[in-house]
């Protein structure tokens, strides 16, 4: 997800979808330690759409 597709959700849609997020990369990671995942560079993008969603929760907390 882009970062200005990010910036015009609400805080509780962004909450919600960071969990989600991180439900799927646990399980993406814990399936790539038993067996590789066909696509390993999915793990880095949900690290960074992760990565975003936090950003902008930090930014609208601190601004």
């Amino acid at each position: 997800m882009k970062f200005q597709e990010i910036k015009g959700l609400t805080t509780e849609e962004i909450v919600e979808k960071l969990r989600e997020e991180r439900t799927l990369y646990t399980k993406m990671k814990f399936n790539h330690a038993v067996s590789p995942l066909e696509n390993p560079m999915t793990l880095k993008a949900s690290r960074r759409v992760i990565a975003r969603y936090l950003t902008e929760l930090n930014a609208r907390k601190n601004g």
